[in-house]
């Protein structure tokens, strides 16, 4: 970007694919990781919810970071509005079994297969489903049936079901009920408070190489009320200052260049 040089960045500042042990320690982060673990141990269902932007998926790479491959065996995928069986395909992908099938009743005995096999090998197997929050009503009510065996007696597969608040909504439909009953954790992302946008903004500074303090207490209000709290915003606004100042060969970033940034993100 063009204000690398300006600044003398050693990397790219505010970037999405940060290195966990660089990742700035969130309000909210440990709790969620708690909750995950904890739903993991039961072989239950974890819930993390939270605006577009909060973190969500970050926390969710946080604690599966903690998983090590030897005892488990992590499934991820990306909600959407597809079918049952588009979602079953991946998840058959997921778990390195066959899902070329149209059967739904097929595809099940596969994966609850799958299940079994990677318990028999002392691994626990994990479900990750980021924006589950797209998932159709009928598809969260059919997802505790790859989960449960022996009459309900064996949870083998936990889930950690991560998505904006009508995720909660589509849990207390009757027919999503199997599912939400299997719910032991309870996780919400908020925006950032204005203290906490300023040591993360700082936090971001000293990551890619910069020690002064480069934003205007000014600027940083302004990025916070710009972007509610919510990371994803205030990564935006920040890297748009970062160029409007670098354009106008300013040294600190200033409010009215996280102004000028805000016209160009939606």
């Amino acid at each position: 970007m063009g204000y690398s040089n300006h600044f003398g960045f050693q990397k790219e500042p505010f970037a999405q694919d940060i290195r966990i042990e660089d990742l700035y320690p969130l309000p909210g982060l440990q709790a969620a990781t708690e909750r995950f673990m904890y739903a993991l141990e039961l072989g239950a269902v974890s819930i993390v919810t939270g605006d577009v932007g909060s973190g969500k998926s970050t926390a969710l790479r946080y604690a599966s970071s903690k998983l090590h491959p030897s005892r488990y065996k992590v499934v991820s995928l990306v909600g959407s509005t597809g079918s049952m069986i588009d979602i079953l395909r991946q998840l058959c992908s997921g778990f390195d079994v066959d899902g070329n099938s149209n059967s739904l009743a097929k595809l099940i005995r596969t994966l609850r297969a799958a299940v079994v096999e990677i318990a028999q090998r002392k691994q626990t197997p994990v479900l990750i489903i980021d924006e589950a929050s797209l998932l159709r009503v009928e598809i969260l009510a059919q997802l505790h049936a790859i989960s449960q065996f022996d009459m309900d007696s064996r949870p083998l597969l936990p889930m950690v079901l991560a998505g904006q608040n009508n995720l909660l909504d589509k849990l207390m439909y009757h027919t999503s009920r199997p599912l939400a009953s299997r719910v032991i954790g309870r996780s919400h992302l908020d925006g950032l408070k204005h203290r906490d946008m300023a040591g993360y903004i700082r936090h971001h500074l000293q990551i890619a190489g910069i020690k002064d303090q480069l934003f205007s207490d000014e600027s940083i209000l302004t990025i916070h009320q710009g972007s509610g709290g919510l990371l994803r915003r205030a990564n935006l606004l920040a890297k748009g200052a970062l160029l409007a100042a670098a354009n106008e060969k300013c040294t600190v970033v200033s409010a009215e260049h996280v102004r000028m940034a805000s016209t160009e993100v939606i």
